[in-house]
């Protein structure tokens, strides 16, 4: 009887046995390798499969139990916040909690503090993290020691951090962050990389290579860098899915969900996209959205995950995976409906209100 592997077996068999042939007959036509090679590439050109994103929601979303207690539906920490950028915690933070979450804290710089905490009472803002300009050189030694030590105290009780959302690019501040990422990898502990975090790690991969729990959320600037630091090319927009699994696998299998039109989601194994829902409004602070709000289904794909001991009747398997499609399809559909009450005016704050709602459409919280 002829097993799957066997089938395997002889599809691999057969297909070497064709492209053997294939580069036979090339030479014999005199036709150039690069000729050859991109015929191959069509043949071969990995497609990525649209997921089942209202699936994915429905088995990793927990029901509301009025025995559990606070913080078993999520602990959510964001790094990030400094003078110039405050906004852009407070919408990751905040997606968090609007979807779930029980706690969403901000590590940010002492001046972007108390601007935070103004826009909410809801937010945990730890301001222990400074910027150059405030720090002499004598005392910067002494001042990283200080905020790993305050963030080594917090590190065990999170479930996931996103790191990244108005961080800027002042020097000190991301060796400061830098050191948290090494003490969450350690950990153990989901990381998800957005703005100038990417900045960060396209200049530093070995902070998140070969690292499975962590989520790169590239827009179309950040997706460019990456490609050219760790492809050595340009984007190929043909071969788009192909190329995403292609930059997975080079920085060691992370996660990486990139941001468009339609949403591709790669762990250097397989290719998903998220097509359903969405906006034609492009205003600034979704991708912050997207962050906090996969943090929560990331962190709630690994306890279904424990609960089910593996027994997930879902596709992929895989935790960083189902947080992206869970992630972004929710994000999708917030936009589209904040986008059919708003039209033009529509502004992150509306996606964010929208969230709830749209989340309840799809899993009922009882």
């Amino acid at each position: 009887m002829l097993t799957c592997l066997d089938s395997s077996k002889n599809f691999m068999l057969a297909s070497s046995a064709v492209v053997r042939r294939q580069q036979f007959l090339v030479r014999s036509l005199g036709a150039t390798g690069n000729q050859f090679n991109r015929r191959l590439m069509q043949e071969t050109k990995v497609m990525s499969k649209e997921a089942d994103s209202e699936k994915i929601l429905k088995a990793i979303t927990p029901s509301l139990d009025p025995s559990k207690h606070k913080g078993q539906a999520g602990k959510v920490a964001v790094i990030g916040g400094c003078r110039e950028y405050t906004g852009a915690p407070y919408f990751s933070a905040i997606s968090a909690l609007k979807i779930g979450a029980d706690l969403s804290h901000i590590f940010c710089t002492k001046d972007a503090a108390p601007v935070i905490k103004g826009y909410s009472p809801e937010l945990i803002v730890h301001p222990i993290l400074e910027e150059s300009y405030t720090i002499r050189d004598e005392e910067k030694g002494s001042f990283s020691e200080k905020v790993h030590t305050e963030i080594n105290k917090w590190m065990e009780r999170f479930d996931c951090l996103v790191v990244g959302p108005g961080l800027g690019r002042d020097t000190f501040l991301l060796d400061c962050v830098s050191e948290i990422m090494k003490h969450a990898r350690e950990s153990n502990i989901p990381i998800i990389i957005d703005g100038d975090g990417l900045f960060l790690v396209t200049n530093s991969l070995d902070l998140i290579s070969g690292y499975p729990l962590a989520v790169l959320t590239p827009n179309v600037n950040e997706y460019k860098r990456l490609v050219q630091k760790v492809l050595n090319c340009e984007v190929n927009e043909e071969n788009a899915p192909e190329q995403l699994l292609s930059l997975a696998k080079g920085i060691g299998g992370v996660t990486i969900l990139r941001k468009g039109k339609t949403d591709l989601i790669s762990d250097g194994k397989t290719v998903n996209s998220v097509s359903i829902f969405g906006s034609p409004r492009r205003c600034g602070g979704q991708g912050d959205v997207l962050t906090g709000s996969v943090a929560v289904f990331l962190s709630w794909a690994r306890q279904s995950i424990r609960a089910a001991e593996g027994d997930l009747n879902i596709s992929p398997r895989n935790p960083t995976m189902l947080g992206c499609i869970a992630g972004a399809a929710l994000v999708r559909k917030a936009a589209s409906v904040a986008f059919e009450h708003k039209r033009r005016s529509t502004l992150t704050s509306d996606i964010i209100e929208c969230l709830g709602k749209s989340l309840e459409d799809i899993c009922p919280a009882i």
